[in-house]
């Protein structure tokens, strides 16, 4: 289930150790770690990103994005008591904070609470503070997906397409979904749409390669795996192609 996290990026300065750096507040020195624990998270470096998370829980525990990226790091570590207790704290700490809410209603989702992650989701996304309403609205469809309920998870992705008309992940949710209930004509069609307007990915190549198959164009199927192979030849969707997979 790909869920996108808000992440908030906040301004590096000094060095974080285990106390305060000259001249920083509690709560300046917490951003500070939390960023660090951020970047060390996105590189997949767990343990020094919860060692920067625990210094930024100390240091300013009311914080709701400091308790949002711990809940993110004890998720990944497979802690989940942890998790929701962080998720939890932040959730009620940032409750008017729709970047926070995004980050609470994916975990929701993805530990079997996807009704209340919808609702949440629908709410981030009507918000007004909230820039990018189309990665909430993308975020529910996935949510839904992910409990088998196909229509209204279409019915959000094409929500998603009519405030940002070529969003990414969204043309790709909704080829995905097309493609997996047999149409591949719109899936190859939302797929070239993708590629008109955006950068490739693995992910939307494996998807044209795949309905190119089904249509029986073997050519432009050939076309897509070399483009798979030579763009992004260490890609779980380059491996799959070289084993034969057809999922």
């Amino acid at each position: 289930m790909k869920i996108f996290l808000t992440w908030v990026v906040l301004a590096l300065a000094g060095c974080a150790g285990n106390g305060l750096a000259p001249g920083k507040t509690s709560a300046q020195a917490a951003s500070i770690n939390t960023q660090l624990a951020i970047e060390y998270l996105r590189i997949g470096k767990i343990a020094p990103a919860r060692d920067f998370i625990e210094r930024a829980i100390h240091q300013d525990p009311n914080d709701a994005n400091v308790q949002s990226t711990a809940g993110m790091i004890y998720e990944r570590m497979g802690d989940m008591t942890k998790a929701e207790h962080f998720f939890s704290t932040a959730g009620r700490l940032g409750k008017d904070d729709p970047n926070i809410q995004n980050n609470v209603a994916g975990f929701m989702c993805r530990t079997g609470k996807a009704s209340e992650g919808e609702k949440m989701f629908d709410a981030v996304a009507r918000n007004p503070l909230y820039q990018s309403p189309e990665v909430a609205l993308v975020n529910a469809g996935v949510c839904l997906r992910g409990t088998g309920n196909e229509v209204d998870a279409e019915r959000y992705f094409k929500h998603a397409l009519m405030i940002r008309q070529n969003y990414p992940e969204a043309l790709l949710q909704l080829g995905n979904l097309s493609y997996d209930r047999g149409d591949s004509v719109q899936a190859l069609e939302l797929a070239q749409r993708y590629l008109s307007a955006n950068s490739s990915s693995p992910d939307i190549l494996w998807l044209a390669l795949r309905a190119e198959r089904k249509l029986g164009d073997a050519t432009a199927a050939a076309g897509f795996a070399r483009r798979l192979q030579t763009d992004f030849p260490d890609s779980e969707q380059a491996q799959m192609m070289r084993s034969g997979t057809s999922r």
